[in-house]
């Protein structure tokens, strides 16, 4: 009996469970041009309302995965690891937990996309160091994993090419929001690409993609199962994004941030997260017994210098221009540089990430729609950050940007955006849990 469209449409409107062979049929005929957007936005709406179990969920994965090519890896020597964040505001810990891995040791191979939003993508923001190359082909993308344990390069175009058409229908159908539709569209670009073992630091709060715990912990859940049922070591850690992490918001700022972190003088949350990802990591590549010696080997590598010359050899290796490391002032620099001061005192109660993120974007720091062009220079350096004591006068942030009008559009953003009250009585968490194949474990 053949597959018909308006019969795998009905049965998941039904609440009905969809075969494999249903499924395949679907991502396929999307993915060809057969089945036209009207009949596939009405499956995405009836799966946003009755949901896929597991086993649906590992097998639409898998139809993504087959729908374009895959990224054969055994040609780099070792266990071979990659992280993938959910996304956040002032996330930059690619850039500088790759080298600080690789440093140990163990090859980070990671192949990325473009940011859409409120910042540039990993790509994006390595493209603020002069001449640095994202396109790499796979036998350069290989040999500079063996030589130096790391490369971060674009995808190539035919990775999953039914997510990027999916994500697109879901963006303009209200479809985006449903976890199992979000899990298989992140894990399958990350098992298209053959890595060992996978990290995902799933944000939550209010500059991510999930705004309560309950629902990223579903989607942490969620994503280490596909990866386990794909048969790659895959872990969750549950990290907060209620306040931008680090300083930096903005390409070019972000990096000169990374670089700090590798010299030893970065953010204190920034780090934290790096060396927690970073341990996890160095246990699943069997480098360390243990997390806590993991954690001795990655301080080390930054107290000697080590990870940060990784950088350098990354940069160099990937045909970018090292002196705008050594120097980070040779960086993308705004025209205009503006303080927000407070006129209150107190303690900063809150400062919401995702509209911070906003902020950036109208300076230019990010992509409204694929095409928009970044401005590598643009962003905000905050001067403190949730719980600090803050005194009349004193700087909140640092606003960077080219269009004055707009500078001083996001002074104002800033001022209502940054809370200063009574301190808060529960303080902060950086990391809420974690997520394995055994059990979820919140701190």
């Amino acid at each position: 009996m053949s597959i018909r469209m308006y019969d795998i449409i009905k049965k998941k409107r039904d609440g009905k469970e969809l075969t494999k062979e249903e499924i395949d049929f679907f991502v396929q005929g999307y993915t060809n041009n057969r089945i036209p957007d009207y009949q596939a936005a009405s499956l995405l709406m009836a799966i946003y309302f009755n949901k896929m179990n597991k086993r649906e969920t590992l097998d639409l994965t898998k139809a993504m995965i087959n729908s374009g090519e895959t990224v054969d890896l055994s040609q780099i020597n070792g266990i071979k690891v990659d992280k993938h964040s959910t996304g956040g505001v002032g996330d930059k810990t690619t850039i500088a937990l790759g080298p600080m891995v690789a440093a140990c040791g163990v090859p980070f191979v990671k192949m990325s996309g473009r940011g859409l939003g409120h910042t540039g993508g990993t790509l994006d923001k390595l493209e603020s160091i002069k001449d640095f190359k994202v396109e790499l082909s796979k036998e350069d993308f290989f040999n500079i994993s063996n030589e130096i344990n790391i490369a971060l390069c674009s995808q190539t175009a035919n990775i999953t090419p039914a997510d990027k058409k999916l994500y697109s229908l879901r963006d303009v159908t209200a479809t985006v929001e449903n976890i199992s539709l979000i899990a298989s569209s992140i894990m399958s670009k990350k098992l298209a690409i053959g890595s060992d073992a996978i990290i995902l630091d799933v944000k939550v709060g209010s500059g991510a993609f999930m705004k309560d715990l309950d629902s990223a912990i579903l989607l942490a859940e969620e994503m280490v199962e596909i990866g386990i049922g794909f048969g790659r070591e895959t872990i969750a850690l549950i990290t907060n994004m209620d306040e931008p992490l680090g300083y930096a918001i903005g390409n070019g700022l972000e990096i000169k941030e990374a670089v700090e972190t590798l010299k030893g003088k970065g953010p204190k949350d920034f780090y934290e997260l790096c060396l927690s990802l970073g341990s996890k990591l160095l246990v699943l590549a069997k480098k360390s017994s243990n997390e806590k010696e993991a954690r001795e080997m990655l301080i080390e590598v930054v107290e000697t210098g080590s990870a940060y010359e990784k950088l350098l050899e990354l940069v160099e290796y990937q045909h970018g221009d090292i002196r705008y490391i050594e120097n980070t002032e040779l960086l993308p620099k705004a025209e205009y540089i503006l303080e927000v001061k407070s006129d209150d005192e107190g303690y900063i109660k809150s400062m919401n990430a995702e509209e911070i993120g906003k902020c950036a974007l109208i300076l230019g720091a990010g992509r409204e729609t694929k095409e928009s062009e970044i401005d590598l220079s643009a962003g905000i350096v905050l001067n403190k950050k949730v719980d600090e004591k803050v005194s009349n006068g004193d700087v909140l942030a640092y606003i960077h940007g080219n269009d004055k009008e707009k500078v001083e559009e996001v002074k104002e953003m800033l001022r209502d955006i940054i809370k200063i009250g009574k301190k808060n009585e529960m303080s902060k968490k950086l990391i809420y849990g974690e997520v394995t194949k055994e059990k979820t474990k919140l701190y």
